[in-house]
C-alpha cells in the first residue's frame, strides 16, 4: 500500500483519474448534441470541478519526485491514452492506424523528456 502512496506512483494514479473526469467534461456531451449548449457547459464545468481536485494535488505531490516537464509529459501521455479508450468505448469512434502512429510519435517524444 505504501507504494501506491509514494510521490512517484500516487500522482500517476491521480492524473489517470483526473483525466477520466476531464475527458468526460470536454467530450462526454458530444453524445447529447441535442442538449442546449448552456446545459452542456454547466454539466462539463461541474465534472471539471472534480478533475481539478485530483489534478492539482497530483501535481503538487508529484513535484516531490518529478520535474515540471516530466509531470506535464505524463499528463499528456495519460490524456491521449484515456482519450483513445474513451473515444472507442464511449463515443464508438474507430481508432485508426494514423491515430495509433501519431500517438506513438508523441510517446516517443515523451520518452525523450524522461531520458535525462
Amino acid at each position: 500500500m505504501a507504494l501506491f502512496l509514494s510521490p512517484k506512483v500516487l500522482p500517476i494514479l491521480m492524473l489517470i483519474a483526473s483525466n477520466v473526469f476531464m475527458t468526460f467534461a470536454w467530450y462526454g456531451h458530444l453524445k447529447f448534441k441535442g442538449t442546449a449548449i448552456y446545459i452542456a457547459v454547466m454539466a462539463s464545468w461541474s465534472i471539471a470541478f472534480f478533475e481539478y481536485w485530483l489534478a492539482v494535488p497530483a501535481n503538487r505531490i508529484g513535484s516531490q519526485a518529478y520535474s515540471t516537464a516530466e509531470l506535464k509529459t505524463m499528463q499528456e501521455v495519460i490524456t491521449l491514452t484515456v482519450f483513445a479508450v474513451f473515444s472507442v468505448v464511449y463515443l464508438k469512434e474507430a481508432l485508426t492506424l494514423n491515430h495509433v502512429m501519431g500517438f506513438a510519435l508523441i510517446a516517443g517524444g515523451a520518452a525523450l523528456i524522461f531520458r535525462g
